[in-house]
């Protein structure tokens, strides 16, 4: 196998990686039991919070890659000009995307009361146009503004804006919360654009390490990503900096390495890219060498993450459906976010495994076909899925 291939088979398996991860998250999401919190360990147990927080890993990881698969589009000889194009284009249609087609396997409800909720496909979007602004400046500059991003976000968390129209602003670049126009809400921004544009751009700042015959890169990844897990876990044990949310040692063990693992994501504080980060760094060094049956079915999701992504979000819906009409709640009430599904539905997180295990199972076939259409055809609308 080429070193170019090993390069994008790598890439490919940790994307497929992450975005299996993701299906559990929305598994629990749609199907786990409306009423318990995950994040909150006076109502969780600790498997619950370690399956929530898997996750984390999916966004960051997603976003970082994107930014390096930015650098890759272009390494095939085309113009920066073509680059910036591309990249200005898809952000446009992943915006439109999460608004209308994600948004309604979110909510299966048309209802003017549920407001556009902006998330990962939205801001995977405008990073991508940002990008294709940055794509101009010199690479030692893009670095330096993505570090400065997501190092130095956290400075701004105490700034509360004095007008509507700043405070507008504010929640799309660093506020989670009720974006309202003139005191009528139009959108609910999950995913604000602060430090996700840097964190894209720094992807493509990485983008050069994936090209070429370079021996030492999953040694070098490796070292990498454990360094950046040792700069979380000397800041997050001291309260140096880096999230609002301190920790403190709590009544057990358990209880302490939850408060300890419970980082900030919303927007995602320096501590928790340092969480997911490393880790997503090392697993990128190890996956150079890795081979085998499960490799291969992970670089076979990798490729079509779009279509799993927005495809797997109407069949857990539907899913979550079924699941209440055999628990004796109406449609009605569950063709809506899952934040609004009755306390009394849902799952236990065994049978949530066991859904989300189906899913990806089910899934699988159709991206094997899929994969094998962008492989076959080089039809320029197929870069945008």
């Amino acid at each position: 196998m080429s070193n170019t291939a090993k390069r994008l088979t790598s890439i490919d398996m940790l994307r497929g990686l992450v975005i299996v991860i993701m299906a559990l998250g929305h598994v629990r999401d749609m199907l786990g039991a409306a009423a318990v919190r995950p994040m909150d360990f006076a109502d969780a147990d600790v498997p619950l919070f370690l399956t929530r927080w898997i996750t984390h890993l999916c966004a960051p990881t997603f976003i970082l890659l994107a930014g390096t698969s930015a650098f890759l589009y272009g390494a095939r000889g085309r113009s920066t000009i073509d680059i910036s194009r591309f990249l200005f284009t898809r952000g446009i249609w992943l915006v439109f995307v999460e608004l209308t087609f994600v948004g309604f396997g979110w909510n299966f409800n048309l209802s003017s009361q549920y407001v556009p909720i902006l998330q990962v496909i939205w801001v995977l979007g405008v990073s991508m146009m940002a990008l294709s602004g940055l794509i101009w400046l010199p690479r030692s500059l893009i670095a330096f503004i993505g570090i400065s991003m997501i190092a130095g976000h956290n400075m701004l968390d105490g700034i509360q804006p004095a007008t509507e129209q700043v405070s507008i602003a504010w929640r799309l670049l660093h506020i989670r919360g009720l974006l309202t126009l003139g005191g009528t809400p139009v959108a609910y921004v999950i995913y604000p654009l602060i430090p996700w544009i840097g964190v894209m751009a720094l992807g493509y700042v990485i983008g050069p390490y994936f090209v070429g015959v370079q021996r030492n890169r999953p040694r070098t990844l490796m070292l990498t990503g454990l360094a950046l897990s040792l700069l979380f876990v000397l800041l997050r044990y001291w309260n140096l900096y880096g999230d609002a949310n301190v920790w403190q040692v709590q009544e057990s063990v358990g209880a302490s390495v939850v408060d300890f693992l419970n980082t900030t994501k919303y927007p995602p504080s320096l501590l928790y890219l340092l969480m997911t980060l490393g880790p997503a760094m090392m697993l990128l060094g190890f996956f150079e060498r890795l081979e085998g049956a499960l490799s291969k079915a992970l670089v076979t999701i990798g490729r079509v993450p779009f279509f799993f992504y927005v495809a797997h979000l109407y069949v857990i819906h539907l899913l979550a459906l079924t699941v209440g009409l055999f628990q004796g709640i109406p449609v009605a009430q569950t063709a809506v976010a899952f934040v609004f599904y009755p306390k009394e539905f849902g799952v236990g997180l065994i049978a949530v495994y066991a859904f989300w295990f189906a899913v990806v199972l089910a899934f699988y076939p159709a991206c094997r076909w899929f994969a094998g259409v962008k492989a076959r055809r080089r039809d320029w609308w197929l870069s945008y899925l």
